[in-house]
């Protein structure tokens, strides 16, 4: 009598059906990370924003100049304070501190002082001191324009707070910039 011996083994088919399964779960872990994770985009603009104020600081504390920053509700702008014309200034020709916008969905929330700053929509006007009008004072143009956040040539700066949110979300990234120019950066949720 012959013993036939049954061995036991996965059909190709059994396999396929339990790579399909783990891929699913895989797939569906994924995109709930990516759902409830943070958000690449504010994580990018918080990133690209402390590199930019750390340059700027540098650049200051290097040349002895002083750099300021005003935000907008979608964009932002770094400024130069010219000394000859004792006057807040707009930086051309540098690619790395022009005026930077947000994606769309995308917003600033600025905090200065333990109150929350109202922000514009787009820059605010510098005047250009050639084009004084006769019945202002020097004084007076001069205390027009002023930015949001001074970065100073001593390497100290404006301390502030800065949320940046995604709009009907409850993602945003929260920067906080101490007196000595240090950024922290964090991830919250409203």
């Amino acid at each position: 009598m012959t013993t036939r011996r049954r061995t036991s083994a996965f059909t190709l088919i059994e396999i396929l059906v339990v790579v399909a399964i783990i891929a699913i779960f895989v797939s569906a872990f994924l995109l709930s990370i990516s759902l409830i994770g943070t958000d690449s985009d504010l994580d990018t603009e918080a990133r690209r924003l402390t590199s930019l104020v750390a340059e700027a600081q540098d650049e200051a504390m290097l040349q002895g100049r002083e750099f300021g920053l005003e935000f907008m509700n979608g964009a932002y702008r770094f400024v130069e304070y010219d000394p000859l014309t004792e006057r807040w200034v707009e930086i051309v020709d540098d690619d790395m501190f022009r005026l930077r916008r947000l994606p769309d969905d995308v917003e600033f929330e600025l905090t200065l002082e333990g109150r929350k700053v109202q922000l514009e929509d787009e820059p605010a006007r510098i005047d250009d001191p050639g084009k004084k009008k006769d019945s202002m004072r020097d004084s007076d143009l001069t205390q027009r324009y002023e930015p949001h956040v001074m970065i100073f040539s001593s390497g100290d700066a404006t301390p502030f707070e800065l949320a940046i949110r995604r709009m009907n979300t409850d993602q945003s990234v929260m920067l906080e910039g101490d007196v000595t120019g240090a950024i922290e950066t964090r991830s919250t949720e409203r």
